[in-house]
């Protein structure tokens, strides 16, 4: 009796670009799809397996039940059998508010605060008690913030200037708004005398108000007359309605507004915990709550061992796996009340990664985008292990990556291409990793590494003095103008530290692209992110005399049954939802009065057809061609102009958010991690992008991990040794060829790359 392969069987995958292709996909392995961006990989991966599995895991539920649950439409796909339940990993960053920390959201912050209801001595009974957002647990000072905000008067104030020349800059206190125009009507101080003109007495009323025990009344004129209203000085009158209230539901002002005239400062009562000294008062073993959470990972693993009370100690054992988590993923280095917003790409994902491996399930499919996005080359290897002991749980393992030392892990390769949008969408390998080396396909496994051996001249630097942002330690630079620098370092070293928060501080000016994501919608295309949609319009409107409307799906040139969507989703009641084509206008969103003008023989559905190439030579206006040249200058020549944001993989997105950079006039271009996402085909096309910004005069610095990017750069800067409080030194700066002589742990790898060329 022959064995019979457990395997996912997909077949005729028609979802996005993918040309009907069939797929049998092991369990219990890794997979590994690699391929050029834009090639399908997503498109197999999250939006044929990954959709059907979710969409058929709901069908478990009652209907009622179905009916509170997302909708998950069936992929465009023959025949889908044998899957399992998904655990998506995505490359999106990490969501969660201003009060986000790695104890929230790994949940192990409410065991420690269990932990402390339970032993803590003096005891608190409530575990929710220890809530700097609770009645109990806040700070009385800084109402559980851990910062005191405190008008700035300087910024509040122009002192030589009048009441009735704006002298008051907050908006909502100026003469624009009711209590300004009561300051200089009331008769308590003259609203043509600049402030610095006051006498002392009239100078402390204004600001400060009547002396204790005092009250001052001043007219306020309404239609109904004048009516007596207090004066209580600016400065607490700014306090009582614009810090000690809720003013998220004021229409007039934000908390922005608010933030850019005050000053903020560490709590004294709470230290900036944002807890009540009560709270603070319980301890265990000599620490209270807020000193758990500033421990080291590392530290407080050690400490929660010490714990020998048989009820804390049960407490205890059930943090400690989540936290040995975050250790093996090289992470020990955090802290539970790290906030989330301020990890790094490579740490953000870490930490995802491991919220998802606390669970001892089985025979689930778990699907990584990009799993080494952000981590130095020596945390590769702590990923590949992390991979291998899922699939040692009898786990199938499904990774999409361009990361070779991934790719070599893998049980098995897909690669999808050969192209990328409409040029992929097939597969063009699938097999052991053997095979790769003999086929045609776009990844190679013996990337050439060429060290840049003729680094450019530099006869200026951009000077960084005495930085101690987070965990740098105090250091001083000077960083190289006019040519492409790369600063490197493993996780946590100081690098974002560094260049997103001390270097833009000293160079406002900088033009800085970080790893936020673009805001992708389906009514979003290439030529609207890329601001050249108006323009478009703006030349039917001029050709045709109609309204510029006209000629946009999002107005008046909509097709009156989809509005302008392009495709229409029928009621299905308690079915699955299903998308079909407008049969009105065949998914191209316009109305026949919209596609009844043509403009150099094309209406404007044609040419949002057009692709970027082929935009190069239709156009003639200098600003659409210099933005769709950016476009094609970072490999995205292949998609039309029409094309929806929504429906871009990772790379592409990155590389259009890079180019709407790209398009600006600046002279230092920072850019964080710019080969996340990229195929090693692209990192070519893009490296050639920054070599011609820099022979434009330009400086172009780049947090990179990447080997090709660090050789072919002029100067490197790496910062370690270790993350958190080992790292923020400086190890090393100088040219890529200097530092196949030093000892660092990235010198290492690139000696290691280079020698691989020659083997």
């Amino acid at each position: 009796m022959s064995e019979t392969k457990d395997e996912i069987i997909l077949r005729g995958l028609k979802e996005n670009n993918l040309k009907n292709i069939d797929l049998n996909i092991q369990k219990e392995k890794i997979t590994v799809f690699t391929g050029l961006s834009g090639s399908g990989k997503s498109s197999v991966v999250f939006d044929t397996l990954a959709a059907e599995s979710r969409r058929q895991m709901t069908l478990n539920y009652p209907l009622y039940v179905r009916n509170q649950m997302p909708r998950y439409e069936r992929p465009h796909a023959d025949l889908m059998q044998n899957l399992s339940p998904v655990v998506v990993v995505e490359q999106r960053q990490i969501g969660g508010n201003s009060r986000s920390t790695v104890g929230t959201y790994m949940d192990i912050h409410p065991l420690i605060r269990l932990l402390f209801s339970r032993i803590g001595t003096p005891r608190i009974e409530s575990a929710t008690d220890f809530l700097s957002q609770s009645s109990f647990g806040k700070c009385p000072e800084c109402s559980g913030y851990g910062k005191v905000i405190a008008p700035d008067l300087n910024k509040i104030i122009d002192m030589d200037k009048s009441l009735r020349d704006y002298a008051v800059k907050f908006k909502p206190l100026s003469p624009s708004g009711w209590q300004g125009r009561w300051m200089m009507t009331g008769g308590l101080f003259d609203p043509d005398k600049r402030i610095k003109d006051y006498s002392e007495e009239k100078f402390r009323l204004f600001i400060k108000g009547p002396a204790e025990g005092e009250r001052v009344f001043a007219p306020f004129h309404t239609k109904n007359g004048p009516q007596d209203h207090e004066w209580d000085g600016l400065l607490p009158r700014f306090t009582r309605l614009y810090i000690n209230r809720d003013i998220s539901k004021l229409k007039q002002v934000s908390q922005d507004d608010v933030l850019a005239v005050s000053t903020q400062f560490l709590c004294p009562t709470c230290q900036g915990s944002g807890l009540n000294p009560k709270v603070l008062a319980c301890k265990i073993n000599g620490f209270n709550i807020a000193e758990y959470d500033q421990l080291e990972l590392t530290e407080l693993q050690e400490e929660l061992m010490k714990i020998k009370d048989p009820l804390g100690k049960s407490i205890a054992l059930q943090a400690i796996p989540h936290i040995k988590q975050l250790v093996e993923m090289g992470l020990g280095y955090l802290s539970l009340s790290r906030k989330m917003g301020t990890l790094s790409g490579g740490e953000g994902q870490r930490v995802k990664i491991a919220r998802h491996l606390g669970g001892s399930l089985n025979n689930i499919i778990y699907i990584f985008d990009e799993p080494s996005a952000g981590l130095h080359l020596e945390e590769v290897d702590l990923l590949i292990q992390m991979l291998k002991s899922l699939k040692a749980q009898h786990n199938t393992v499904i990774v999409i990556e361009h990361d070779l030392s991934v790719i070599k892990a893998a049980d098995e390769i897909i690669e999808m291409g050969p192209g990328a949008g409409v040029n992929g969408g097939e597969v063009v390998y699938q097999g052991k990793l053997e095979g790769l080396k003999h086929s045609k396909a776009a990844t190679t496994l013996n990337n050439e590494l060429t060290v840049n051996k003729h680094p450019r001249d530099i006869k200026s630097y951009f000077t960084i003095k005495s930085a101690s942002h987070n965990n740098l330690k105090n250091i001083s630079l000077n960083i190289p103008e006019n040519v492409l620098v790369s600063v490197c370092g493993v996780s946590g070293s100081g690098k974002s530290s560094l260049m997103l928060e001390a270097f833009p501080e000293t160079y406002p000016e900088t033009i800085m692209v970080g790893q936020g994501s673009i805001g992708i919608s389906s009514r979003s295309t290439l030529a609207t992110y890329m601001g050249i949609m108006d323009d478009i319009r703006s030349i039917f409107s001029r050709e045709t005399g109609e309204p510029a409307g006209l000629f946009s799906f999002n107005s008046l040139g909509a097709c009156p049954i989809c509005k302008g969507k392009g495709v229409t989703k029928p009621d299905a009641a308690f079915a699955d939802p299903v998308t079909v084509p407008c049969e009105a206008c065949n998914g191209i969103r316009y109305s026949d009065e919209a596609l009844s003008y043509r403009y150099r023989d094309k209406n404007i559905a044609e040419i949002l057809d057009l692709t970027i190439d082929e935009a190069m030579n239709y156009f003639n206006m200098p600003k659409i061609i210099k933005r769709v040249e950016t476009l094609k200058d970072v490999g995205l020549g292949y998609l039309t102009l029409g094309q929806t944001t929504s429906s871009l993989s990772g790379g592409e997105v990155q590389r259009l958010k890079l180019a709407s950079y790209l398009q600006k006039e600046g002279q230092i271009y920072l850019l964080d991690e710019p080969s996340l996402g990229l195929h090693a085909k692209d990192n070519g096309k893009l490296l050639d992008v920054f070599q011609n910004l820099v022979n434009k005069g330009n400086s172009v610095i780049i947090i990179e991990h990447n080997l090709d990017f660090l050789a072919a750069s002029d100067w490197i800067i790496e910062l370690g040794p270790g993350g958190g409080k080992q790292g923020g030194h400086i190890l090393f700066e100088g040219t890529p060829e200097e530092m196949l002589h030093a000892e660092t742990l990235t010198a290492t790898w690139l000696k290691g790359g280079v020698a691989k060329c020659f083997t």
